[in-house]
């Protein structure tokens, strides 16, 4: 009896010591463990310079997170020809004057941003079990912070960026006309796919027909959205908000994604197809992480390069 007691003590204390482990290495470790992923997507007219596209998603910024801010500046090494910033900058009220500093690297890139919650609202202690039961909803999360969402969007245009926001804006990137559209948070009911669908009709009524592509940028990669953006004919979409998941067992899919795309397209390069019609879908992991839950588990932070190129002949 005694051996036997002995045995189960020293199984369960074999148990929580790996608990220990993991909590500590997701919480100290797997989080700073920043990576860049590569993407290539031939999607480009024929013959057009390739672009090279700079995503960065959810980086849920607090001002003392010296090792991210360091890593983001970093980021300028790339030498993107275009950056696509798919929301949730900010993770803290005093966070804009110190992400506006470490963006100052991109100063003169053309690019293109949309909104998520966390650009209006300040983050707030949640039970992260509660994911369990489906997404998140706005009216059992009420926000109570309100965040300087003017003061982030003067920051960007300032940098060169334009707004997507239930919008449709167009950039020359290396001789090839890019064409954005993108809506608001959807996980938040902020997305008015009314209004971009007639923003993106004017555009390419003042565009005409010069050879161009075109970019679909949402925060959260809802099925509605993602339909509606093959409908209107992107020709690569764009995402960030799930983290990846945030936590998933390693090698498998997301265990939650706070929205409704399929767990295997959580994060990564997938394609969306809807009524005939598909685009390469781009999910990013994102680079933070709320600050009330600030561990990742097989989804580290990331920066997503898409390299454009031209699509192939025939």
């Amino acid at each position: 009896m005694l051996a036997a007691s002995r045995a189960l003590g020293a199984v369960v204390g074999g148990v929580l010591a790996a608990g220990a482990a993991v909590a500590a290495y997701a919480t100290a470790i797997e989080p700073r463990a920043f990576r860049i992923r590569t993407e290539t997507l031939p999607i480009l007219p024929a013959g057009a310079r390739p672009i090279t596209v700079l995503h960065l998603a959810d980086i849920h910024l607090a001002p003392w997170q010296e090792a991210k801010l360091d890593w983001l500046q970093g980021l300028a090494t790339v030498e993107p020809d275009l950056v696509v910033n798919t929301g949730d900058s900010l993770g803290h009220r005093d966070a804009l004057p110190v992400l506006a500093d470490a963006l100052e690297v991109f100063r003169g890139v053309p690019g293109f941003f949309v909104h998520g919650s966390n650009d209006v609202y300040g983050p707030e202690m949640k039970n992260p079990l509660r994911y369990f039961g489906g997404p998140s909803q706005l009216g059992r999360d009420a926000p109570a912070e309100r965040l300087d969402t003017a003061g982030l969007e003067r920051a960007f245009e300032d940098l060169g960026w334009l707004d997507l926001n239930n919008a449709a804006r167009a950039v020359e990137v290396r001789g090839t006309t890019v064409a954005g559209f993108g809506v608001s948070d959807a996980h938040r009911g902020w997305d008015r796919l009314d209004e971009t669908e007639a923003a993106l009709s004017r555009m390419r009524k003042s565009l005409g027909d010069a050879p161009r592509v075109t970019l679909g940028v949402t925060h959260s990669p809802y099925r509605r959205i993602l339909d509606a953006f093959v409908d209107l004919g992107a020709d690569a979409i764009l995402a960030g908000h799930t983290h990846g998941g945030q936590v998933r067992v390693p090698g498998g899919h997301a265990i939650v994604t706070n929205c409704d795309v399929p767990r295997a397209q959580a994060s990564g390069l997938s394609r969306w197809s809807h009524e005939g019609r598909s685009a390469p879908l781009t999910v990013s992991q994102g680079i933070g992480a709320s600050i009330f839950a600030p561990f990742r588990l097989g989804t580290p932070p990331e920066a997503v390069v898409v390299s454009l190129v031209p699509r192939a002949i025939g």
